[in-house]
């Protein structure tokens, strides 16, 4: 099976600093990869360059290749087509990510109408779709609102349900549980099970918490200080750890066999 984003010695530099050192990270079609690490070590910035980000001042080398283009070499306006349309991203904090002063509707329809040519019309009815899609309650009432009008559980799925407007690919979830309780993000880790399964676009999920990774992944890559220090399919990785830092990452999971 043949790569849909294959990035290759990947390295970022910025201040003279390598923030991203050597690292090599496959997906595939429908595949669902995990990337995780603590804070710091990487995996945003090295997720986030398969739309072509990288931090102003920094410089990239290496490959990242989307289905067979290379990312790092493509124009603005080639970014621009790709962003939100074949690759799409759903960030941590939908408050952030969600724009407060306008409604569900116009987050939800703008980039379909750039990229699809959709009249307003039509994308509204989509955006309706949408919101129906990931479980918001009422939501021929829910495209009219706006976001502060919502629970932050609500919030990340109207955040997922505009990043799936266009049926993207690939979807790169960044920490998307991370700031919700645990009954909610059992609720979003359903939720994009269940979506993946329905559309078979691939997922790089990025977390710090691998009792997920062990519900969500297939195969998990683990970063620490710029690099890949171990990879492998998720069961096989998370059952016998061969790095230290993936050992200790491990040991550090609650143990709720021991608490009952």
């Amino acid at each position: 099976m043949s790569a849909l984003l294959d990035i290759s010695g990947l390295r970022i530099e910025l201040g003279g600093r390598a923030l991203v050192d050597g690292v090599d990270i496959t997906v595939g079609p429908g595949e669902v990869v995990g990337l995780a690490g603590e804070s710091g070590s990487g995996k945003t910035l090295t997720a986030l360059t398969a739309l072509g980000f990288v931090p102003h001042g920094a410089a990239a080398s290496g490959q990242v290749r989307f289905d067979g283009r290379d990312v790092l070499a493509l124009s603005a306006g080639e970014l621009r087509r790709l962003r939100g349309d074949r690759v799409a991203v759903v960030f941590q904090d939908p408050m952030t990510s969600l724009h407060p002063m306008l409604t569900i509707e116009r987050q939800l329809t703008e980039h379909q109408r750039v990229h699809r040519a959709m009249t307003r019309r039509q994308a509204r009815e989509r955006a309706v779709e949408l919101l129906d899609r990931v479980r918001i309650p009422d939501p021929h009432l829910a495209v009219r609102s706006y976001p502060h009008r919502f629970s932050g559980g609500m919030r990340q799925r109207i955040a997922i349900a505009s990043a799936l407007a266009c049926e993207p690919e690939l979807l790169i979830a960044d920490e998307v549980t991370t700031a919700l309780d645990v009954t909610v993000q059992a609720g979003i880790l359903r939720l994009l099970e269940d979506l993946r399964r329905e559309s078979g676009m691939a997922m790089l999920f990025i977390t710090h918490d691998l009792a997920v990774m062990n519900v969500v992944s297939d195969r998990l890559y683990v970063m620490r200080d710029g690099r890949v220090v171990e990879s492998g399919p998720s069961r096989d990785v998370l059952a016998d750890p061969q790095h230290a830092y993936t050992r200790a990452l491990v040991e550090a999971l609650p143990d709720t066999e021991g608490a009952r």
